[in-house]
């Protein structure tokens, strides 16, 4: 099978976030607790390990609309980049909530996502994403909703800034309780997008889950 190349940026998008989780994963085990502070970046200390992951973040995502770009622009637009590509939007997003709501001892002070943020929208991701399933079975389409748009932008605004140590709010807000500083608020705001989008999903989509009765003579 011949893959084109806005798939081929796909798979490489893929192969950076795995790499980067293996990359965490042996820092871990060998205990690397490299630091790296910037004094230009007002009141945050910016762990060395947290600014190559949001070096990673960003490229990643910039990867995901160059593929699609690509892919309409040349009409190549196939199966399995539709596949692909939100598979690795979902491993993008849910890796680095989940990196940034553990506290893995690289940075002592470093700002974390409040746990249960993470828990909703990762269950919102797989409730949805069982939904389309269903409704793709059923020739159902099920359009997106400004909710769902909204905590996609919430939540690609909010990571940057949690992997910054909440700079450049740092400067006003680095005596603040860790969960009401601004970062965090964004991604409570991300978290109120994801709850509502999915209920709403639910709610307009639920005759998909209606079985059909089957007739018997």
């Amino acid at each position: 099978m011949k893959i084109n190349i806005p798939t081929k940026i796909t798979i490489a998008r893929i192969v950076l976030i795995i790499a980067m989780l293996i990359g965490l994963f042996v820092c871990y085990i060998l205990n690397l607790t490299t630091g790296w502070v910037a004094p230009t970046l007002g009141n945050s200390n910016i762990n060395l390990i947290y600014f190559i992951c949001l070096i990673v973040f960003v490229i990643a995502s910039l990867t995901d609309t160059l593929d699609g770009y690509l892919a309409r622009k040349w009409h190549q637009v196939t199966d399995l980049g539709k596949f692909l590509d939100p598979v690795a939007d979902k491993m993008l997003v849910n890796a680095m909530l989940v990196f940034l709501a553990v506290s893995w001892g690289f940075a002592p002070n470093q700002l974390q996502i409040p746990a249960f943020c993470v828990i909703v929208m990762i269950i919102r991701d797989l409730v949805v994403d069982a939904l389309r399933f269903i409704a793709a079975e059923k020739k159902v389409v099920i359009a997106a909703n400004i909710f769902g748009k909204l905590k996609t932008i919430f939540q690609m605004v909010a990571i940057p800034f949690v992997f910054l140590n909440s700079w450049p709010f740092s400067y006003f807000d680095s005596s603040w309780v860790p969960e009401l500083r601004i970062a965090n608020i964004l991604i409570y705001i991300a978290t109120a997008m994801s709850l509502i989008s999915g209920i709403i999903y639910v709610a307009q989509n639920k005759g998909v889950l209606a079985s059909k009765e089957e007739k018997h003579d």
